[in-house]
């Protein structure tokens, strides 16, 4: 169609092309079909040779080639057009549509433009809700120039565009966020003998997902370690951060051996890498025995602690600032709370204590009544209804509650991991908080870790071929002694080797019985060794 029409036919013409570009068949097409569909409506109306869309990038300085039509390159070769220079950075700088007849170096920021012949642009800016979201243009070959009916035309193209743009980019990076936010939040919390877990997480209904999250892993050296935390922000840029924080908190955690130090490192990394970011963060590590925590809050509620026999009530621990505020360091700390068995932690994001029909305090004292002691899986379901129950929430949440078990539930304990070289430091993380548990001394314990140690990497060594299988361990606390029995499904090896089978004389020395079970199954290896600890408490 040219762009030219007669002053007859100019209105019923002038309404045709409008018509074309807001045709109500294109509410139904995604973003990624809706944006092909349009340009090539747009070069048709306006006998132009090449139509583009440039999206502003996520930092704001830059508009990046999304979608083109008759210069299909732009898209593929990454064009990014810095805002405020060249023709697409000015129509977006000055948010004005802008018609020129000169394509070159001088006016032109991308040189696909002028290699192509470009004679003649008009680009319009997309807006929706005053918010700048890019450029849409269109060019010919020949030097005829845009009309302002055009012009007109276009920024129509444009503003449907902006808002289906918009609706796209809200719809992919709530999905998006959501998407990140499964696969990073636990699907399965880790089995530690001795606790017992359970966890929820609910999205804000207004906002959808943001920077709330819950983690929970073990050290090599068998202590425990926490983290429940809200990134201040929405959406997809929270839940990234989020992301960023949680792996940062795990790595720290590998050299630190006190909540104050990952936080403070923590704290210094956010400040350098995500300036413009705040962090509020409960971080607490359990001592191998599990009977005591050391906790640390940066700007985050405290956690409630339910002891058998007592009230619920909030752990008493200073709140230091959250991570990422000021740019001095911050002198945290901490505090060591001793948890009996049968007692019950639980930490929380403020989203499930803060409404705006109820106090803050009026929320913690309802969360304080809700919280005792018992199997955790129905107090996260008690908790949940009673602060959330039918309303809707504005924020998401965040709740982990963690139970250290009473004697009678650890008396046996079994568990099935695979049989490789790193499993070994889980193994030994176990031992040592279930045999205390189980009444023995430091040294009786010391040497049960040389021997089921010893029995798990024979398995892991000998049992299995290439494609490897599985190591079974079971643990039994009697008075008196405990018994542990490692199992496989193999065939074992001949030892490699001149100068094997000390490992089996160890074995013998550091336990008071010691048989193997060999059978067309696999083998078991029964240990039994004497505590002099007391009876298992």
């Amino acid at each position: 169609m040219p762009r030219s029409v007669d002053s007859g036919g100019h209105a019923e013409s002038r309404l045709r092309r409008i018509e074309a570009v807001t045709d109500s068949a294109l509410a139904h097409l995604d973003l990624e079909q809706l944006l092909p569909e349009l340009l090539k409506r747009v070069r048709e109306l306006l006998d132009a040779d090449t139509a583009t869309v440039l999206l502003l990038d996520s930092g704001g300085e830059h508009l990046v080639a999304a979608a083109a039509s008759g210069i299909e390159e732009e898209v593929r070769q990454g064009v990014r057009i810095p805002i405020g220079e060249g023709f697409a950075g000015h129509i977006a700088a000055s948010r004005k549509p802008l018609v020129i007849q000169q394509v070159d170096p001088t006016t032109v920021v991308n040189p696909l433009l002028w290699e192509k012949g470009i004679r003649s642009l008009a680009g319009v800016p997309l807006l929706a809700g005053g918010e700048m979201l890019g450029v849409l243009h269109v060019g010919t070959l020949d030097s005829t120039p845009f009309t302002e009916d055009d012009v007109e035309v276009l920024q129509v193209a444009g503003d449907r565009l902006a808002l289906a743009t918009r609706t796209g980019l809200t719809r992919g990076e709530r999905a998006a966020a959501s998407a990140l936010q499964r696969t990073l939040l636990p699907a399965l919390l880790p089995a530690i003998p001795g606790l017992q877990l359970s966890a929820r997480y609910a999205p804000g209904e207004a906002s959808g997902v943001s920077g709330d999250w819950y983690d929970v892993f073990t050290l090599p050296s068998g202590w425990l370690c926490v983290a429940v935390g809200d990134v201040v922000g929405r959406g997809l840029a929270a839940a990234t951060v989020m992301s960023r924080v949680r792996t940062a908190t795990r790595s720290y955690a590998l050299d630190s051996d006190s909540p104050t130090e990952v936080l403070t490192r923590l704290d210094r990394h956010m400040r350098h890498f995500e300036p413009q970011t705040m962090v509020t963060m409960a971080y607490a590590m359990w001592e191998p025995s599990l009977s005591r925590i050391h906790l640390s809050l940066a700007g985050h509620l405290a956690p409630v602690l339910a002891r058998p026999g007592e009230r619920a009530e909030l752990i008493e621990v200073p709140v230091d600032p959250p991570i990422g505020i000021g740019t001095a360091p911050v002198q945290r700390r901490s505090v060591t709370v001793g948890i009996p068995q049968g007692a019950t932690v639980l930490f929380y994001t403020d989203g499930l204590v803060e409404r705006r029909d109820r106090s803050l305090d009026d929320g913690l004292a309802l969360l304080c009544e809700t919280v005792a002691t018992g199997p955790t899986e129905p107090l996260c379901s008690r908790v949940m209804s009673r602060l959330v129950g039918t309303s809707p929430t504005d924020d998401d949440i965040a709740v982990l509650a963690m139970r250290r078990q009473e004697a009678e539930e650890l008396r046996e304990i079994s568990f099935e991991l695979d049989a490789i070289p790193e499993v070994l430091a889980d193994v030994r993380a176990t031992l040592r908080r279930w045999l205390p548990s189980a009444g023995a001394t430091p040294e009786e314990a010391g040497d049960m870790l040389v021997v089921v140690g010893e029995a798990c990497s024979n398995v892991i060594e000998h049992a299995y071929g290439p494609l490897g299988g599985t190591l079974s361990l079971r643990l039994e606390a009697r008075e008196g002694e405990v018994l542990a029995t490692v199992g496989d499904t193999g065939h074992w090896r001949s030892p490699r080797g001149t100068h094997r089978g000390k490992g089996t004389e160890l074995m013998h020395q550091l336990s008071d019985d010691l048989r193997f079970e060999h059978g067309p199954g696999g083998t078991l290896v029964h240990i039994r060794k004497n505590v002099t600890g007391g009876d298992p408490a």
